[in-house]
């Protein structure tokens, strides 16, 4: 099948096409009515040109500006902040544009950093510096409206006017007609390997302005800095750059629109994916399709976090956006309740000389945001949290008393019995799931 036939078959209507372009964060002196309408119809050779123009314009680098600066973030190799770069924003602003147009603009290196991940794991974030996360931020804005209106509905992560949220809901939809058997795959160091060629040949596909492409592979082969150490990487994407995900869903496209084409249920966020069946044949010729593409794609699976089975049985459950789901059950994921009883010990430290009410104000921001997203997990959780977090406000309070211990003593309980806290707003998990429940 051709590019053109197989753009044929997945394009939406143009009246579906107009809406899903305009969803895009896309400022209309960008995308104009013209470029829409070509967006649904086609555009000649199934190619975008010119494309250049549109990201050196003044009046897009000045609406990424302001992007990157509402995002803050740090400061790259070059130290210099978003707030540093406010302060002479026209002037940069005007050389990042002649830059592009005259084909000087070269990217810094980005920073390397190594962020937690629980249990003494790290995983790298890549900073480009201010000036590259602009471009990047403009470039962005040009060509995502272009892959948008190619992908598929089971891709989540990282599109507009999609999320987390809605991928859960869809697995829930899923579970509910009876697809229990699930292939839990997970890509190993996904967003470090992703084959440059690979990926710029997808990109290819569509596009055709070659300013344009030398300026993606120019990102993909930034030199990484780290610890006074620079090197230049083989494979991957940082992540941390604003481009980063659009590349990643653009790769991965291909795996989704395999596995829709044999009649598969996927749902991707991101590199993290599952596909659901309804039987156990169906679910082993998934993993056979999954492992072949990832295979013929030069990736790789990690054979610890990839399993299948039928999440009703005891044991078989399968772990996606840090819910873990088994025997028609919804827990929090271990790794993502440690996280947040690691986060709660944070904020409430014994030695603290805060306020009681201070304390209580940036729990209740942790705490309502976590239960947020978390809220559809089994009640027994938000108990445990709520008296884990109590427990900790009890021993901050005996500390500020001048006395030892952690909360944990019946004598302690009657001095600031749940009522207590109760009266000083700290939000209550288990109350908010028992009120959302009885409100249905």
């Amino acid at each position: 099948m051709d590019l053109r036939t197989n753009m044929e078959q997945n394009r939406p209507s143009v009246s579906e096409g107009l809406n899903k372009a305009r969803s895009v964060k896309a400022e209309a002196e960008i995308w104009t009515p013209q470029m829409l309408e070509a967006l649904v119809n086609g555009v000649k050779g199934g190619k975008w040109f010119s494309l250049i123009d549109k990201v050196c314009r003044p009046s897009t680098l000045l609406r990424a500006w302001r992007k990157v600066y509402s995002n803050k973030g740090s400061a790259g190799v070059d130290r210099q902040s978003v707030e540093a770069f406010s302060h002479r924003a026209d002037t940069y602003l005007k050389e990042l544009s002649d830059s592009l147009a005259q084909g000087h603009y070269r990217p810094a290196a980005v920073k390397r950093v190594d962020i937690p991940k629980g249990k003494g794991q790290t995983r790298p974030l890549g900073i480009p510096t201010v000036k590259d996360r602009i471009v990047q931020t403009a470039t962005l804005m040009v060509i995502e409206p272009i892959f948008e209106a190619m992908f598929l509905d089971v891709s989540y992560g990282f599109r507009p006017g999609r999320g987390a949220m809605d991928a859960l809901a869809e697995v829930e939809r899923l579970l509910e007609q009876g697809y229990t058997y699930v292939v839990d795959a997970d890509l190993q160091a996904f967003f470090d390997s992703i084959p440059h060629a690979g990926l710029m040949a997808r990109v290819e596909e569509s596009i055709s302005d070659g300013r344009l492409l030398e300026l993606l592979q120019m990102w993909l082969n930034q030199d990484i800095m780290a610890e006074g150490r620079c090197w230049k990487p083989t494979g991957g994407t940082p992540q941390g750059a604003v481009i980063s995900p659009l590349l990643a869903n653009i790769y991965l496209h291909y795996l989704d629109k395999e596995m829709t084409d044999n009649g598969f249920k996927m749902v991707r966020y991101a590199d993290d994916f599952v596909v659901m069946c309804k039987s156990e044949g169906e679910a082993k010729a998934a993993m056979f399709k999954v492992m072949a593409w990832v295979k013929d794609n030069n990736l790789c699976l990690s054979p610890e976090k990839t399993q299948m089975g039928n999440c009703l049985e005891i044991g078989q459950g399968f772990e996606f956006l840090g819910y873990h789901y088994e025997r028609g059950y919804k827990f929090v994921r271990r790794k993502s309740l440690a996280r947040m009883r690691e986060r709660l010990r944070e904020l409430t430290p014994r030695n603290s000389g805060q306020s009681l009410g201070m304390v209580i104000e940036r729990l209740n921001r942790t705490l309502k945001g976590w239960y947020g997203y978390f809220k559809y997990a089994v009640t027994d959780t938000f108990k445990k949290l709520d008296m884990f977090v109590r427990r900790r406000l009890r021993a901050m309070l005996l500390k500020q008393n001048k006395r030892n211990g952690f909360g944990l003593s019946l004598s302690t309980h009657k001095r600031w019995p749940n009522s207590f806290f109760a009266d000083k707003g700290l939000f209550t998990m288990l109350q908010a799931r028992l009120e959302a429940i009885q409100s249905r």
